[in-house]
């Protein structure tokens, strides 16, 4: 079996600092921008529709993982970065770089979906509200952040063995929470994709924090599960 450390020395990323930065920036670009975009193009036409926002939300997450895993690891979420750093994935100095890079990345994102969209009336930039009371909504933020983060865990412990079934199996994860839980919080599970579309859209920073606490929140909780189910050392290959 090998531990967390060995995985990183001989299957994590093997890109410069600089160029994982970068493919972090591009990931969140593109998930923001196709995610909220579907959104926007729903909300003056009708012809996506929620499950068709959910699925492109999971598509644009399964493409970007299969096009990033092995330059950046593929995280496109602050979230996501706290919990790998926990688990000892990633080194404690990184955080903070991939996290603002990620919330680059989302800003640009929606600011390319606000121009292109320029000439008509949006007042939502497929911006995350709650639907539900303030408790309900916090909460169904740390459930679900915890479910796709306790898959993306398996996917990591697992190595280069799951690259056949990373996007599938992350990308499934966020379409079918975005299924359930987008109508009601918009399904965020991440600081960054609820960030980009906030700057654009007027008392979107209301209840921000919630975006924030709840996938944090919930990603710890994975990494929780994760360690009580494997340990500090991936399974046998």
């Amino acid at each position: 079996m090998k531990s967390i450390a060995e995985w990183r020395a001989v299957d994590g990323p093997r890109a410069p600092f600089f160029v994982q930065l970068f493919a972090e920036f591009c990931g969140t670009f593109a998930l923001v921008f196709a995610g909220t975009g579907a959104m926007v193009t729903d909300s003056l036409t009708g012809s996506v529709g929620h499950v068709g926002i959910a699925l492109t939300f999971g598509l644009i997450v399964a493409t970007m993982v299969y096009a990033y895993r092995h330059t950046s690891a593929a995280q496109f979420n602050p979230a996501v970065t706290i919990a790998l750093w926990i688990r000892g994935v990633i080194p404690a100095e990184r955080v903070l770089p991939f996290s603002l890079v990620q919330l680059a990345g989302a800003a640009t994102g929606s600011s390319a979906v606000r121009l292109i969209f320029a000439s008509r009336t949006v007042t939502d930039y497929g911006s995350t509200l709650p639907a539900l009371p303030i408790g309900s909504s916090l909460l169904l933020e740390v459930l679900i952040t915890a479910v796709l983060v306790t898959v993306i865990m398996g996917v990591v412990r697992a190595g280069r063995d799951a690259d056949p079934w990373a996007g599938i199996a992350i990308g499934g994860a966020v379409s079918l929470c975005s299924l359930f839980a987008g109508p009601m919080t918009g399904a965020s599970m991440n600081p960054a994709r609820s960030f980009g579309p906030a700057l654009f859209t007027p008392g979107a920073f209301a209840d921000f924090w919630i975006y924030i606490v709840g996938p944090v929140a919930g990603a710890v909780i994975a990494v929780g599960i994760d360690w009580l189910l494997s340990g500090s050392r991936t399974p046998e290959r």
